[in-house]
């Protein structure tokens, strides 16, 4: 225990903090960011009324300890903490949802433990660890799509150039990221500063990180479920992304939440719940 924050301790001695929320079957939560802590989770639109959710800080963002070599904060990494987490729970296998960066360690954790996961959903995933990313001129077209909203002539432009490299990131390009930029979303967004190791985020996919051809061929032992998620307003990943990476699974569905974008849970919470549960319960 970390105070009173459940903890365990990672192979090189780094204490990693979990947080508990709800009752019922547990659900392993890997956050993204990257290297975000999991408040940002919240209880998943309210998932925490069905499973046990088991948000895992990563090393050192929340309330888990930084480690003592910073490399360790790269993606391929922080699998052993993964597995240390599950023998620390007691498992044999255990269901697996990670959102947006978070995904490509959670490819990386079942196509190294493919026995571990009996169902994993990919929640708006980041398919870095298969060799995917989202192009600018997908990110772009998504952005597109919301030409209506009222901040859009400001924001778009601002968005292009960041992609383009000829600017730099800009926080009135968030209203992208979100199905509605309202003050759930905004209150949200703000949020993100100070839970957010930005040191860390920027060895999480630092070279080396992954090999997608092995990666692939790993996951053919993977006999688990697996849902890959994406909001239809979503630039990364795209609808159409999300599909190519399903196809990396033995068996894969993929769900498209109408009207949402990077955060599903909040833009559209029945939704996200109705269809994550039918996807873990089935």
């Amino acid at each position: 225990m970390i105070g009173s924050v459940p903890a365990f301790t990672a192979a090189d001695g780094t204490r990693l903090a979990y947080h508990v929320r709800g009752e019922g079957e547990p659900l392993v939560v890997l956050p993204g960011g990257p290297m975000r802590a999991s408040a940002y989770l919240g209880d998943l639109g309210g998932l925490a009324a069905h499973r046990r959710l088991v948000l895992l800080d990563l090393r050192g963002t929340g309330d888990s300890a930084a480690p003592a070599d910073p490399a360790s904060y790269r993606c391929d990494r922080q699998v052993d903490d993964v597995e240390m987490l599950r023998a620390h729970m007691g498992l044999d296998h255990m269901d697996v949802l990670a959102h947006s960066a978070g995904a490509s360690l959670a490819i990386l954790y079942a196509a190294a433990h493919p026995h571990r996961v009996r169902r994993l959903a990919l929640i708006t995933g980041n398919p870095s660890a298969l060799g995917l990313r989202p192009t600018p001129e997908e990110r772009l077209a998504a952005a597109r799509l919301r030409s209506a909203e009222p901040w859009f002539d400001e924001a778009f432009p601002l968005l292009e150039a960041w992609l383009t490299g000829t600017g730099d990131f800009d926080e009135a390009m968030m209203p992208f990221f979100y199905g509605r930029w309202d003050d759930a979303a905004r209150a949200h967004d703000a949020a993100a500063e100070k839970q957010t190791n930005d040191a860390a985020g920027d060895r999480y996919f630092a070279d080396g990180a992954f090999t997608p051809d092995a990666t692939r061929a790993a996951l053919r032992l993977l006999t688990a479920p697996v849902l890959v998620y994406a909001g239809e307003l979503d630039g990364g990943p795209s609808p159409a992304l999300a599909r190519r990476a399903a196809e990396a699974f033995p068996n894969a569905e993929v769900a498209v939440q109408p009207g949402t974008a990077h955060y599903p849970w909040l833009d559209g919470p029945e939704w996200f719940v109705r269809r994550t549960l039918g996807f873990l319960d089935a």
